[in-house]
């Protein structure tokens, strides 16, 4: 009798989950987004998280949980029951954090769920508008011959724009001068105002500067030219060849969240990425919804172990490290 007792709490256990799994969602899901409102993950963000609304039957709640170069609010996810109703929207950031900081209390590729890849942002460099050079291959001699007085700006430690200088550190082997700033906007305010030289950002933050011929700009950092840039070559194309670095977004629910959760956020995501409007609106920020093949938790599980292996011996040998 007792053992016949076990077998059906288990089973009942067993149903009961099933139900819930089939009922998800039944109340609207939080997006976690690691940085602050208006910057360009949240813009991404906010863009998936409606759409995917529409597939779910319930609203996407986008949360700004900043601070600490995205590890606070990674944090909070990790932490979260893992019901399907917190998820995670986080860029690059995610695969240098364990090399970057010394006290991360999770492991990113232990203790999350991946649901899939969403878009991969090209970066450009950029300078203020007197800057000498007047092409990329001026430029990296430019900088080369000044390295101790030149001044790079980025949005902080971790930050994509932190992460694509030091890759330019290493790629044409010169150190120079790195202005640390609490996020783009500063960052972008002095180098239009001249109080730095140049910066390497995304260009959902850079497209409108260059068009507007606010910035002078040398080259992007995909293997292929930007359709909102066409006439930007790529740095690759430019003379530093093999240079390619962008800042990838992905999507992830707490480790242990069931399988048919998962499944109906992946279906959601890639509904979202099919959307025509979304498309659209990515077109606008000089990107585009990565491939289908891409846009599942094995692609992002394979990707974020693949990253983390690239950038950890960069992040070393720059010696920067963050508590």
């Amino acid at each position: 009798m007792k053992l016949k007792s076990v077998a059906v709490s288990l089973a009942s256990l067993l149903f009961a989950g099933l139900v819930g799994a089939q009922a998800y969602p039944a109340k609207p899901v939080t997006m976690i987004v690691p940085f602050a409102a208006g910057g360009p993950t949240d813009t991404v963000a906010r863009q998936v998280a409606s759409v995917m609304s529409k597939s779910l039957g319930q609203t996407v709640i986008v949360e700004n949980v900043g601070g600490a170069g995205g590890t606070i609010g990674v944090g909070k996810v990790v932490t979260a029951p893992n019901d399907g109703y917190t998820i995670l929207l986080m860029h690059i950031g995610i695969s240098t954090a364990p090399s970057l900081y010394r006290t991360l209390k999770y492991d990113v590729t232990k203790d999350l769920e991946p649901v899939g890849l969403v878009t991969e942002v090209p970066m450009t460099m950029i300078a203020k508008n007197d800057f000498p050079a007047k092409d990329f291959k001026e430029m990296v001699s430019y900088v080369k011959a000044n390295k101790a007085k030149v001044s790079y700006a980025n949005a902080g430690i971790g930050s994509a724009s932190h992460l694509c200088g030091m890759l330019f550190m290493s790629a044409i082997e010169t150190d120079f001068l790195t202005v640390p700033y609490k996020g783009t906007a500063p960052a972008m305010t002095d180098l239009l105002g001249g109080q730095v030289d140049f910066m390497c950002d995304q260009t959902t933050n850079t497209t409108s500067q260059i068009k507007g011929n606010k910035v002078k700009a040398y080259g992007v950092t995909s293997m292929s030219r930007v359709a909102a840039l066409p006439d930007l070559p790529t740095l690759n194309e430019a003379g530093l060849k093999g240079f390619s670095v962008g800042v990838w977004h992905g999507v992830w629910a707490p480790k242990g969240t069931a399988k048919p959760v998962v499944d109906k956020l992946v279906a959601a995501l890639q509904a979202a990425l099919k959307d025509d409007g979304v498309k659209a609106k990515f077109a606008d920020l000089g990107t585009a919804p990565e491939p289908v093949a891409r846009q599942t938790p094995d692609a992002l599980r394979t990707h974020l172990a693949a990253e983390i292996a690239k950038w950890g011996p960069i992040i070393k040998k720059a010696g920067v490290y963050a508590d």
